[in-house]
């Protein structure tokens, strides 16, 4: 039985029972946090206010370069938190290769005067190739494959950060990415925030989340982005809705998918991940899926 409060039930003392199924019981009922919650709720609005925020103040040439160093700022700790996440074999070479990744996206969103994405596709195909490469000189090449699959998650994550500075190159690409980050940030936060208030219905026991937050989060992000499209240039409230809710859907399950996979791996007797990437790691990969989509919406309803 499970103590009152949502604590984890203790473990059985019986030697016969396997490192996985004592796993299993020990995060059995994990509870929810209500103040870390919340914490996580404001990082998530803090991560849309800069976002967002660096995206208005981006101009012509020269002067999209600071948003690029905001960008690159988010890059990396979007590779430390899901490298220590993860903890892949090699983890130098996959952080290594996911800052480098970052960087030459980044350049590659900002130098070419065509804007297009081909030059990010061949940032991150290179960055696969170093990767590979350092496998391969690698001391004891064992589980190539895992590291390789983080490194691959880890690239196509900066690289996603880096669309948004080849959007705001585009006709309207800086209203897309307001309507759509903003939509991101509200359902994220709310989703988060909600868990402080009605922490239910539990969608597992292992994972301390609410499906009424997830539920209000999409639904508030989709709310969000249609208000916004009344006021701004090439949108209107229907737009903006469907954009919100692409881009809020998105962002909610990659933030879900996450505590999911950081309950498989306490299930399976790995210790857990450190506390600040393990919260960090949800809205970072949620914007990150999700910032592509502003670049899709640029070209299907604002470029000429």
């Amino acid at each position: 039985m499970t103590p009152p409060g949502g604590a984890a039930a203790p473990v059985p003392d019986d030697p016969d029972l396997a490192p996985t199924e004592r796993a299993r019981l020990r995060v059995r009922s994990v509870p929810i946090r209500r103040l870390l919650s919340l914490a996580v709720a404001g990082f998530a609005a803090l991560l849309c206010v800069g976002l967002t925020v660096g995206a208005q103040t981006a101009g012509p040439g020269a002067a999209r370069w600071p948003y690029a160093v905001v960008i690159f700022g988010v890059q990396v700790m979007f590779v430390l938190v899901w490298a220590m996440a993860m903890r892949p074999p090699g983890a130098k070479i996959v952080a290594g290769t996911g800052v480098l990744a970052a960087a030459g996206a980044d350049v590659a969103a900002v130098y070419p005067k065509a804007v297009a994405l081909a030059p990010l596709a061949y940032v991150a195909a290179a960055a696969v190739a170093v990767a590979a490469l350092g496998q391969l000189i690698r001391r004891g090449r064992a589980e190539a494959t895992e590291s390789m699959s983080a490194t691959l998650i880890t690239v196509i994550g900066v690289v996603s950060f880096a669309t948004l500075v080849v959007c705001t190159r585009l006709a309207g690409g800086t209203q897309a990415i307001t309507v759509c980050l903003t939509a991101i940030g509200v359902a994220l936060a709310v989703a988060h925030g909600a868990d402080t208030v009605v922490p239910a219905p539990r969608l597992s026991p292992q994972v301390p989340r609410g499906a009424a937050g997830v539920v209000v989060g999409a639904m508030a992000g989709t709310l969000a982005a249609a208000v916004l499209g009344k006021y701004l240039v090439g949108f209107d409230p229907g737009r903006g809705a469907v954009a919100g809710l692409v881009a809020a859907a998105a962002a909610v399950l990659a933030d879900l998918s996450v505590a999911y996979a950081e309950a498989g791996r306490q299930m399976a007797g790995q210790r857990p991940t450190f506390w600040v990437a393990r919260h960090m790691q949800g809205p970072l990969g949620g914007f990150a899926l999700a910032a592509p989509v502003a670049y899709v919406v640029s070209v299907l309803f604002l470029v000429p």
